[in-house]
């Protein structure tokens, strides 16, 4: 098979931001679903863990996780690139991504298993069982689902929670709506790396899931429009906003996504800095270390520290810290205006890498 191929799903979060990417940078590739075959032979064989997407190079490397995907094709050069040239777009792409992989995860993961529960196991089944009937393909779709099913509680949604991360939702459609309405994408009149991440949650939770995608159309058919645009790989043409402006319809977006997220982040690194404390250097770096206290759209909860969230963080964090004194006061600006100052407080140390396709201290 020549070109490349994406181990993938429809139903996958992370798929469908890499399936967006490669779309837009017009790669020649095949998707494969991860069948139990597709599963023991290639990703359990080679990345050693049930992991997709996992994305395989023609000379046979394999590159798990999207921002590796994403970073594969973008430090070969050639345009487009998905990354915006200037610092203050570059940070607030990586703050989007940030919000994208790390916090929107709570109403996607919500939606799909407090209203779409049935449906789900039932398009599980069709990678589980392909050639199984209807009623064998929901019962092997149910053993595959329950087990991202028993994750929910530990992504902060519990039934005392679940009307704040509908409200949170409800008022994040509102505000991408109204962004909507002057630019087709997060940056500008193009697609970028931020457009790819927001795929994410919006499309094989949001949009494809069955209740999901009616209420999104039905509510928020800007945003309904915008996920069949970026999912088809369209704004490879246009422009960043000029001047390294952040457009003001982005501000309330970024205001709710930090001001929820910072407090958790900042309670992970303190949980973080306390299992540094017995690692042995360049350890592998467990996926949680604990639970934290968080509020969304008024209803508290507790949310387990995730160290992936720290790892996002850490790619915002290194753009503001490398930029000119004026572009900084920009920046500080920008983070003011949203009531996020505490981001330039924040701290990762050790950092944080990845190697051997794990979570691990640099």
């Amino acid at each position: 098979m020549t070109g490349y191929v994406l181990y993938g799903s429809d139903m996958s979060y992370f798929s469908g931001k890499a399936r967006a990417y490669l779309r837009w940078k017009g790669i020649d590739f095949t998707e494969i679903a991860p069948t139990p075959e597709v599963m023991k032979s290639e990703i359990m064989a080679n990345i050693g863990w049930p992991v997709i997407p996992v994305l395989k190079t023609p000379e046979g490397e394999y590159v798990q996780d999207t921002a590796d995907i994403i970073a594969h094709f973008e430090q070969k050069g050639g345009a487009p690139s998905a990354l915006p040239p200037l610092p203050l777009q570059l940070m607030v792409t990586f703050l989007l991504q940030l919000y994208a992989d790390e916090w929107l995860t709570l109403p996607a993961m919500h939606y799909r298993w407090n209203h779409n529960e049935d449906w789900i196991y039932g398009e599980f089944g069709k990678n589980a069982a392909p050639n199984g009937t209807p009623e064998e393909q929901y019962e092997a779709g149910k053993k595959v689902g329950q087990r991202f099913r028993s994750f929910v509680p530990m992504l902060g949604v519990t039934p005392e929670t679940a009307p704040g991360v509908e409200k949170a939702y409800e008022q994040f459609l509102a505000d991408f709506s109204a962004h909507l309405k002057k630019l087709p994408y997060l940056l500008g009149t193009r697609a970028s790396y931020a457009d790819f991440a927001m795929i994410g949650p919006l499309y094989a939770h949001q949009y494809r899931d069955k209740f999901s995608g009616e209420h999104m159309k039905e509510k928020a058919p800007l945003v309904a429009d915008y996920v069949e645009r970026v999912i088809a790989g369209k704004g490879q043409t246009g422009a960043f906003v000029a001047n390294d402006d952040i457009p003001k319809t982005l501000l309330p977006i970024l205001k709710a996504a930090l001001g929820e997220h910072i407090p958790v982040l900042s309670a992970t690194i303190d949980k973080y800095n306390e299992w540094v404390e017995t690692a042995e250097p360049r350890a592998e770096v467990p996926r949680g270390v604990g639970m934290v206290p968080f509020a969304t759209g008024g209803h508290a909860g507790m949310i387990s520290a995730r160290t992936f969230s720290l790892l996002r963080l850490q790619d915002a964090l290194d753009v503001y810290q490398m930029m000119m004194p004026s572009d900084r006061k920009r920046a500080d600006a920008m983070l003011a205006a949203v009531d996020a100052s505490g981001f330039k407080s924040l701290r990762i140390d050790p950092r944080l890498t990845r190697r051997n396709y794990k979570l691990a201290l640099a």
